[in-house]
């Protein structure tokens, strides 16, 4: 029997790479990784959340409803309701400050990230697609790092995970949901992007016209799922092409 060793794993792999038995795998850039380390702000978000989603059910137990607040009034609404209860004006006064470290920390980091893209030629471009705003652009770029990585446009989608996923066996052949491969947080992001498309920007397009078409034939559902996995496509196509948003075929057609 064999035994186990780091230097016997050494040889294999070594043995492996000899006879070309590997993938090659994309390494992002350094600077790539630095950008997506800051778009992970969001660990300073969900905290936020966290804070105020306890505040609210705090004061629900003792019959006080805090009601649809913005960022701006959340504080001023809470003390509000907590004055005259010294129990809870102690326990108020806490998680406020600590929601207030917090906010003003995310700010500077958001910031920064609009400032990254603010002097980024190529998240410029992006953001002239409808739906695609700083945050979307700036994650999709630092993830991709690269547009050669991918020799066509339309391998964006399965590269994301955002294509259907299939399950073959003898005469057995299911095709169920998306794949969920990928990066998740430029999924998260595409997806939105397309909710946001498909729901609430006004101006129509090819595109938003396209994925209204999907949602009358599959659902609203699988329509912005579609239309993410369009998106991660057409981002790609303007990087390669130093192009901008086309919003018409007859654009796309002179071009």
């Amino acid at each position: 029997m064999t035994v186990k060793t780091d230097r016997r794993d050494a040889r294999g792999m070594a043995q492996l790479i000899r006879m070309g038995w590997f993938r090659p795998v994309h390494a992002k850039s350094h600077g790539s990784q630095e950008v997506r380390a800051l778009v992970g702000r969001k660990q300073l978000q969900h905290k936020l959340t966290d804070i105020e989603l306890s505040l609210r059910g705090i004061l629900r137990g003792f019959g006080l409803k805090v009601g649809k607040v913005t960022d701006k009034t959340f504080e001023a609404r809470i003390r509000k309701l907590v004055t005259g209860h010294a129990m809870l004006e102690q326990i108020a006064e806490a998680m406020l400050a600590a929601r207030a470290t917090l906010l003003e920390q995310f700010n500077k980091l958001h910031k920064a990230v609009l400032n990254i893209v603010r002097h980024d030629e190529v998240c410029r471009r992006f953001m002239t697609t409808p739906s695609v705003g700083a945050i979307v652009a700036i994650t999709y770029k630092s993830t991709l790092d690269d547009p050669n990585r991918i020799k066509k446009s339309r391998n964006a989608g399965p590269l994301f995970g955002l294509t259907p996923k299939r399950y073959q066996s003898g005469q057995t052949d299911v095709t169920g949901g998306i794949t969920r491969v990928g990066d998740e947080m430029v999924r998260t992001a595409l997806y939105e992007a397309a909710n946001v498309l498909l729901s609430r920007v006004t101006r129509f397009s090819a595109l938003k016209r396209w994925g209204l078409e999907v949602a009358k034939r599959r659902g609203l559902k699988r329509a912005k799922v579609a239309v993410a996995r369009k998106l991660a496509v057409i981002l790609h196509r303007m990087w390669i092409d130093g192009s901008t948003f086309r919003w018409t075929k007859t654009q796309a057609t002179h071009a």
